[in-house]
């Protein structure tokens, strides 16, 4: 009699695994308004760290100065925060309160 996971040649027969994948969670980065952070700075933090163009940038600036907040881009969660990450950097090396968030998409 043999074992159901043996050939009869003795050859050990694998099991086909079946992988799903999925797509990962995406994340949007999100800057917050204050009232010390010039503009400027803010358009140049978005140019800077998000790669985004000087219209594009603006009009993210623009988002966060009218509304409070601005989404300057989605990413999965590690870039999400190490974006997040930067700008906190930048904005306390140029001694601003700059506040950025990390939030599920």
């Amino acid at each position: 009699m043999s074992d159901g996971n043996q050939r009869n040649d003795g050859t050990q027969l694998r099991e086909k695994e079946e992988t799903r994948t999925r797509e990962p969670d995406m994340f949007r980065v999100v800057l917050l308004n204050d009232d010390y952070t010039t503009m400027d700075f803010v358009v140049w933090v978005i140019q800077e760290i998000f790669h985004k163009p000087a219209a594009e940038a603006t009009r993210i600036m623009m988002d966060v100065h009218k509304k409070g907040k601005g989404i300057v881009g989605v990413y999965s969660y590690d870039i999400a925060r190490t974006k997040a990450v930067q700008v906190k950097q930048l904005a306390k090396e140029n001694e601003y309160p700059l506040e950025c968030v990390v939030e599920k998409e």
